[in-house]
């Protein structure tokens, strides 16, 4: 039994004639005949019943039809494992991240090249919006992303590697230097040192204050929340950054209320066909979930 001939019952059946099998297979339409009356000698049956009118299945035919289909399908699926393979060896995947996050990206490529030395890997790095914009267009197969907690891009699935809120920053000197907590309107009265427009932290800033009818004063902008942290040290204003490096910062922790949350996450795009791409992604999400990565000063 060839794959030849069950393609060509397959295709009688459904074009409902063997002149319309023919022309579906780009084949004569004696070709056709003869393998099917080949099949069927075969299988020792008739499997189909020819009129002037129509064609249609016997009971031996209609028993051995869903075996056929299967029997394609099985070879379709072979075929594309082995081009799947063939596009790992020579694909390539594009990956951004923000400016800080606590994810090893130099090991998870040089893991993945180790394994696939083949496939091209490009980094780059731009802010929040930026890199959803390259998963939006197809420039990014898959980016590490602050979004908020709350928010869902479309086109893309993620896993989430931190999730904490937002925090002030300030010298023990400063009017908040032995606060606590501090309201958002009670925040915008003060000089706020933060990441500019486009990143996400920046973002969930902007979105709150809005909600608010409030308008921060934003006195100074950095790229890296560091540098916030940096320009907070000589008294230049209160940094916006995320909880767990506004703690670790050497200056006094004020709490927002409400409180901001973002999340930092492994994005990617969900009609990425390429198998290099979701083999790294894959990688990507098992490195996160293996180390469980701390929620550090990420969100960008």
């Amino acid at each position: 039994m060839e794959l030849r001939q069950l393609e060509y019952l397959v295709a009688v059946v459904e074009e409902g004639s063997f002149t319309g099998a023919a022309q579906r297979e780009h084949v004569a339409q004696p070709a056709v005949s003869a393998q099917i009356r080949r099949l069927e000698s075969l299988v020792g049956q008739p499997l189909l019943i020819r009129t002037s009118r129509e064609v249609r299945l016997t009971h031996a035919g209609a028993a051995l039809l869903p075996h056929a289909r299967a029997a394609l399908a099985a070879v379709r699926a072979a075929q594309a494992a082995v081009d799947e393979v063939a596009d790992l060896v020579r694909g390539s995947v594009a990956v951004g991240t923000v400016t800080l996050h606590p994810v090893d990206v130099a090991r998870l490529i040089a893991d993945f090249h180790a394994d696939h030395p083949g496939v091209e890997i490009t980094l780059s790095t731009d802010n929040s919006d930026g890199l959803l914009a390259g998963l939006a267009d197809g420039s990014l197969d898959a980016a590490i992303v602050s979004i908020g907690v709350d928010e869902e891009p479309p086109g893309v699935d993620y896993q989430t590697i931190t999730d904490e809120p937002l925090a002030a920053a300030v010298t023990s000197t400063h009017p908040l230097g032995r606060r606590k907590t501090v309201t958002l309107q009670q925040l915008c009265d003060f000089k706020l040192i933060s990441l500019p427009r486009g990143t996400g932290l920046r973002s969930r800033l902007d979105q709150a204050c809005a909600d608010a009818g409030l308008r921060p004063r934003i006195a100074f902008e950095a790229t890296n929340p560091q540098e916030l942290v940096q320009l907070a040290r000589h008294g230049l204003g209160v940094a916006l950054v995320p909880q767990s490096m506004a703690g670790g910062s050497g200056l006094h922790e004020v709490r927002i209320t409400p409180r901001l949350r973002g999340r930092l996450v492994w994005a990617w795009r969900v009609d990425t066909a390429g198998p290099a791409a979701r083999l790294l992604s894959e990688r990507a999400r098992a490195m996160i979930a293996a180390t469980g990565a701390p929620p550090v000063g990420t969100h960008a």
